[in-house]
Formats: C-alpha cells, sequence, structure tokens
C-alpha cells in the first residue's frame, strides 16, 4: 500500500503539522525522515496547542505508530522533554513512538560549536537556529558521529565518546577559544538517555517496509521545506539536510516505488527565518500587518519571520524537484480584507525578465519581482469548510496559484483546526 509524502514548498513554517495532523486518521504510521529540533510543527486540538519538533504530528491519534526516521538527527534531551509535555497532556505514547536506532544524536558539544561557529562569523552568520543542527550532520558526514544505537551499548559509547570529543573539544577550546565539554558528565547524561529512550529504540526502516508490504497507509512528515534544501535550496542559507522528496527514502529506508502521492504545502502568502535572498519580501506596513494578523513568529526560534507575497516563480520551480501530485494552501483566511493582492510571476534579473529561480546566491539577491495583482475579498474565509462558501475573489486566488504552482489545489487550510478546512478529495 501506498506512502504518502507531505513536504514544506517554501521556506518551511507553511502548517505542515497541521495538515499532517489532518490527514494522520487515516495513516497506520506517521514518519519524520529529516531534520530535527529546528523543525517546529503545530498542532492545535481538544487536548491544548502543542509544538511538537521531533515527535511525528500523528502522535495525537490512535492507533497510529509515529516513527523517527534514521534522516533525522535527534537531540535526546529535547525529545524527552517533548515526551514529558504530551504524557502531562494525558497522552500516552506507549506503543506509539519508535526511534531509529541510526538516527544520529544532537550532543551537547554539537550545540557548543553551532553557537560558537555562528557568533564567530559576526554579520555573515547564516542565521541558524543555534540546535546544533548542522554540526551533528557534519559528524554524521566525517563518520564521528554518535547513533541512537549506540546508546544501547553502554560499555562501547564511552571509548568512542573520549575519541570524539577529544577532536571537538580541541576546536571549542584552541579554534573558538570556549570552553570544553566534559566527558563523564555527558557519559553520565548518556545513561539517562538510554534509561529513558532504550525501550522506544529500534529498526524503524524494516518497520516501515513491513507495514507497506502488508498493506498500511504511510504519512511522511517533511520538515522545514524545498528552499532550505542543502542541495535544491538558496544556499548557503539552508538547512543541514534534505527536506526534499529525495531525503524521504535515505531518510527512512523505504523504496521509492512506495511513494504514491506528494503533497506541497504552500502558504497563501511566502515567509521565511534567518539571513538569505527573499525576492518577494515586503518591508512595509503590509508585512506587519500579515506577520500581526498571523503571528508570523518561528516556532522554534520565536524569531519574527520575514514576510512576503506569493513567489510562482519559487512555487514553479518547488513543484518541478518534488514532484506534487497535488498542493495544499494554508493560511488563506490571513489574506482576509485586503483590497489587492499581489503574486510574484517572475524576476528581473540585472534588466533581463526570467522565470527560473538562480542557482547562485548572488543573482537571487538581484532578483526583483515582478508582479501581478489580483482582487482582494472582504467576506471572511476564516473557518470555511465548504469550498462553493468561498468568495468569488478568494477562488480566483486560489486559481491563479494553483497556475502557477502547475498541479492541483487539494486542500484549502481557513484555520489552524482539523476542521477548518476544505478538501474536496480525499487526498488518501
Amino acid at each position: 500500500m501506498p506512502a504518502y509524502a507531505v513536504l514544506g514548498a517554501q521556506w518551511g513554517d507553511e502548517g505542515k503539522g497541521k495538515i499532517i495532523d489532518y490527514l494522520a486518521s487515516k495513516a497506520n504510521i506517521v514518519a519524520r525522515f529529516s531534520g530535527g529540533n529546528n523543525a517546529g510543527h503545530t498542532v492545535i486540538n481538544d487536548l491544548g496547542h502543542f509544538s511538537l519538533h521531533l515527535i511525528p504530528c500523528g502522535i495525537f491519534q490512535d492507533g497510529v505508530m509515529n516513527v523517527i526516521g534514521n534522516g533525522v538527527v535527534v537531540n535526546p534531551d529535547e525529545l524527552i522533554e517533548e515526551m514529558e509535555v504530551l504524557k502531562s497532556s494525558g497522552l500516552s505514547l506507549d506503543g506509539k513512538l519508535m526511534i531509529s536506532e541510526r538516527a544520529h544524536l544532537i550532543m551537547p558539544y554539537h550545540i557548543v560549536l553551532d553557537n560558537l561557529s555562528e557568533k564567530s562569523k559576526g554579520n555573515s552568520a547564516i542565521g541558524t537556529t543555534g540546535k546544533g543542527i548542522g554540526p551533528a550532520y557534519s559528524d554524521k558526514t566525517s563518520r564521528t558521529g554518535i547513533r541512537a544505537a549506540d546508546l544501547l551499548d553502554m560499555s562501547g559509547l564511552k571509548d568512542r565518546l573520549e575519541n570524539v570529543m577529544e577532536y571537538s573539544n580541541a576546536v571549542i577550546t584552541k579554534i573558538y577559544g570556549g570552553d570544553p565539554v566534559c566527558l563523564d558528565d555527558l557519559y553520565q547524561k548518556c545513561k539517562i538517555w538510554a534509561d529513558t529512550l532504550g525501550s522506544y529504540i529500534g529498526p524503524t526502516g524494516k518497520f516501515v517496509n513491513e507495514s507497506l508490504d502488508n498493506g498500511g497507509n504511510v504519512v511522511l512528515e517533511g520538515a522545514q521545506g524545498i528552499l532550505l534544501d542543502l542541495d535544491h535550496g538558496t544556499y548557503p542559507y539552508v538547512t543541514s539536510s534534505n527536506p526534499t522528496i529525495g531525503g524521504v527514502s535515505t531518510g527512512l529506508g523505504i523504496q521509492p516505488r512506495h511513494i504514491s502521492s506528494v503533497l506541497g504545502i504552500f502558504k497563501a502568502y511566502n515567509t521565511r527565518v534567518g539571513s538569505g535572498p527573499f525576492p518577494s519580501e515586503l518591508l512595509d506596513s503590509t508585512a506587519e500587518k500579515i506577520r500581526t494578523i498571523a503571528n508570523e513568529f518561528g516556532t522554534t526560534t520565536g524569531r519574527p519571520r520575514r514576510v512576503g507575497w506569493f513567489d510562482g516563480v519559487a512555487a514553479a520551480y518547488s513543484t518541478r524537484i518534488n514532484g506534487y501530485s497535488s498542493a495544499v494552501i494554508t493560511r488563506l483566511d490571513v489574506l482576509d480584507g485586503f483590497e489587492e493582492l499581489k503574486v510574484c510571476v517572475a524576476y528581473d534579473l540585472d534588466g533581463e525578465l526570467i522565470q527560473e529561480l538562480p542557482g547562485g546566491v548572488s543573482a537571487l539577491g538581484r532578483c526583483k519581482p515582478v508582479y501581478e495583482t489580483l482582487e482582494g475579498w472582504t467576506t471572511p474565509t476564516a473557518g470555511v469548510s465548504d469550498i462553493k462558501t468561498l468568495p468569488h475573489a478568494a477562488k480566483k486566488y486560489i486559481a491563479r496559484l494553483e497556475q502557477l504552482i502547475g498541479c492541483p489545489i487539494s486542500i484549502i487550510s481557513t484555520g489552524p483546526h482539523r476542521d477548518q478546512t476544505i478538501m474536496p478529495e480525499s487526498v488518501i
């Protein structure tokens, strides 16, 4: 049976959490495959308001296994804290959570290195979340990482830590002038992690593949978005993993043939957090109005998000890379009450009109948006669940986005709750 990928189609923060929570009711498994606790997925339900950074958004559905795949880098302290928050809300995690034995761990020295490196760059800083994501992936690539399976072999872990920390502490102290991380303290912390998380660690790749082979439905939960992808994003202002469709197979260990559909999640406008080019960015009162209405502040960092009009050039690029079978538009209700709306349909690069996202960060930074103006609407869309009741101008706006994205729009979100959703046809 099929797997359904749900991917961020912009710079992240598109509202994937609500959509995945909505679709999870028809799934057997919801699985994360990339990123770490730099992601922030918001779910609002009868139990409360939750910000999930590591645990997949299917955790609120009975009978759904939530998998943290091998492509995710896991901060054990953050994961344990997240688990405790859910338990304190009356949610049982028994039989509902599995961590890949192959997932790499974010260690305290990764966080130290991340922040020291970012600080040393001054005005040239990337704008990372400071969560240790990049250094953890760097260690994975250099084959010095610590994996979840290592917590199940404490006798062998200490020797590995000694070797790894000798180098990491040398970088911290001799290059950045920071304080070293204590080996004994970290080893004691690892014992706590092993006691708390050991029973959740297992062969997730085998588990997910067996479910697919036996007819199960799997929702693949993307983190961040394509424009932050290490290869296909606005490099170097990107994350350290692949939140695109190619990251699914490597980050979860499933065969591409199982993926039957790919949902691209788009906001009805654009946002991004941190540094980097953003062609359709608004720096006026309109941006502040959208930011205030939509509470556009990072779920993970709390930083104000940069705001811009919908970028059709980036959207078409996103579709070409990820091959969306359909798209989801979120936050449509945020645009209620605007007399007119703009969408970026091309870029002006040094006097030349282009409709392709440049690969070079300098060129993208010089791109000026070419806008098309559309009529706004005054009738509220907030909470609407029937497409027939959308204002005519809102329908025209959605139709134009569909043209620019290049695939059908299957879901429209008009609010943060599950029932504030328009879905004419089931996507699962």
